[in-house]
């Protein structure tokens, strides 16, 4: 039986077991308020499953066939979604706020199991827990790797069938803005934690496949140099960074408890991060493109960066865009 546990036993089991080159896997909620922290040798497989950039408890492991993968989903009305936007944008005209990261989530009618689709998905950092949910997320929230720490914090989403949609998502003057306040903040926090802290590539773009086509997504490479002793303290440090920039917001204290006031429901471990230590380095992804068994059968939780330059219009579509799949379907796949 896999136990949660608190923040300081945490932070304190991933000191010990970093000090010990002790190799774990990790994820933490959004509230930081029920980690997990596991030695990998302690993993019971029929529990929980990891891909962690192809590091993976789950080789040999196939998901089951079928001839035909049914997706539907029901996103939250656009009033419901509207009434947390304007609030939101009260606070950004008030200067409280000037990004937050807006989610819900969107029941969703599927033949597939979370560990069907945990076996399916195609994503750098996968995650399956029994009868709580599947993750198969893109984006990467930070890597250690002899003395270097690096974020990537990923902004910016278009459909990639739209002509031209490569010069659109660079050329778009919102999600510019997004992007840099995003890069100024992940810069900030990894200040916190190292020193020559860089911008080491700015914006570059990169296509995700999905069972509804292409989207590209824009990204930012942030490094900088952690201090000796510093796999002593990798609890430590990992927590100072929570919770990630990307899908809260700035100025971040402030911004968490607006999100607390519009989303009005914890996240739990959707926008949480989640990693492995091998010994030696750490790899670890935000917990983003999230499917979770919810009381009245499978939600996914998806959302979007909010400025004042938002349209409510347009992040309704980009919430609802962001529910898919994560692999291109041998058999027909339906979606409504």
């Amino acid at each position: 039986m896999i136990q949660t546990l608190s923040c300081a036993e945490a932070i304190e089991r991933m000191n010990r077991y970093g000090r010990q080159r002790e190799p774990f896997l990790f994820a933490v909620d959004f509230e930081m308020q029920q980690p997990l922290v596991l030695r990998l040798s302690d993993i019971p497989a029929g529990e929980l499953l990891y891909d962690i950039n192809g590091r993976s408890n789950a080789y040999g492991l196939q998901p089951f066939p079928i001839e035909e993968v049914l997706f539907e989903k029901h996103p939250i009305s656009r009033e419901q979604y509207g009434r947390a936007f304007q609030l939101v944008q009260r606070h950004q005209a008030a200067g409280d706020t000037y990004l937050l990261n807006l989610a819900f989530p969107t029941p969703v009618a599927t033949n597939l199991g979370l560990k069907d689709v945990f076996l399916r998905s195609r994503a750098p950092y996968r995650l399956w827990w029994k009868e709580h949910f599947s993750c198969f997320s893109p984006e990467c929230f930070i890597t250690i790797r002899e003395g270097q720490i690096a974020s990537y914090p990923m902004k910016g989403t278009i459909d990639a069938s739209i002509p031209e949609a490569h010069a659109l998502l660079l050329g778009n003057e919102k999600e510019k803005a997004e992007h840099a306040t995003i890069v100024d903040l992940i810069r900030n926090d990894l200040s916190l934690v190292a020193r020559q802290v860089r911008v080491k590539r700015y914006r570059y773009v990169e296509e995700i496949q999905t069972h509804q086509g292409g989207l590209l997504q824009s990204s930012s490479e942030i490094t900088g140099l952690l201090p000796d002793g510093y796999l002593e303290r990798l609890g430590d440090i990992l927590f100072q960074l929570l919770p990630a920039g990307s899908i809260s917001g700035a100025p971040k204290q402030r911004t968490v408890e607006i999100i607390r006031a519009a989303e009005q429901q914890s996240r739990g471990y959707y926008t949480g991060v989640c990693g492995l230590f091998d010994g030696r380095t750490l790899d670890s992804g935000v917990m983003i493109r999230f499917l979770e068994a919810g009381a009245g059968g499978l939600v996914f939780k998806s959302g979007g960066g909010i400025t004042a330059q938002s349209s409510e219009a347009e992040e309704y579509d980009e919430m609802a865009r962001k529910v898919y799949l994560p692999f291109l379907a041998t058999a027909e796949v339906l979606v409504s």
